[in-house]
């Protein structure tokens, strides 16, 4: 992990270069929106994630560890998940059942954000938003539109009962890196 992990810096720098001054200006204050249900992933592929990016030198968004006491639920995420380059939706079996998480992968779809699917103990086939009463029927439908849609991205899929961290988290990392270079180099759009 050591040697991915120096191999994975060296490659930070194309991704923080700027084109000119404005985008050094106005870089978004994070880069990647992790997604999650934090039952089923926070204190493993979540928090781990979240902590390798950052030993990186990049800054990722998980909720836990970037909200505050006061902070409003909604206006953070939404603003995090408008201001990041691109996201990562941690399926997991309870995944749908979290209004939070079908609003925030929603959010990501509408806006056009890259994302990044990992699925975590999940087909993506199982994954499915019901209407449970929290929710209109409206919603229920744009959730299940955006589920569809992250279902249609190669993802990474991983079970936690026979997979290795370690080469979870590198994939996941080395998938992110690519991503971000790539978003450095549309963003923004004018030179």
């Amino acid at each position: 992990m050591q040697r991915s992990l120096a191999i994975t810096k060296s490659l930070l720098p194309s991704i923080i270069r700027y084109k000119n001054p404005v985008q050094a200006i106005c870089r978004p204050s994070y880069d990647v929106f992790i997604n999650h249900r934090r039952i089923d992933t926070r204190r493993t592929v979540a928090g781990l994630l979240h902590d390798y990016l950052t030993r990186l030198d990049l800054r990722p968004f998980l909720d836990s560890r970037s909200m505050r006491p006061g902070d409003n639920l909604f206006d953070k995420i939404d603003s995090a998940i408008l201001d990041c380059r691109i996201g990562v939706a941690l399926f997991s079996p309870s995944y749908c059942d979290s209004y939070f998480c079908l609003h925030e992968l929603a959010l990501m779809m509408e806006t056009k954000k890259k994302v990044i699917p990992i699925f975590c103990d999940v087909k993506p086939s199982q994954l499915r938003a019901l209407n449970n009463g929290t929710c209109s029927e409206e919603e229920t439908q744009k959730f299940n539109s955006a589920i569809e849609e992250a279902k249609n991205i190669v993802g990474i899929t991983f079970d936690s009962s026979m997979g290795d961290w370690s080469e979870l988290l590198r994939d996941a990392s080395e998938a992110i890196i690519k991503n971000l270079m790539e978003a450095n180099q549309d963003w923004p759009n004018e030179n």
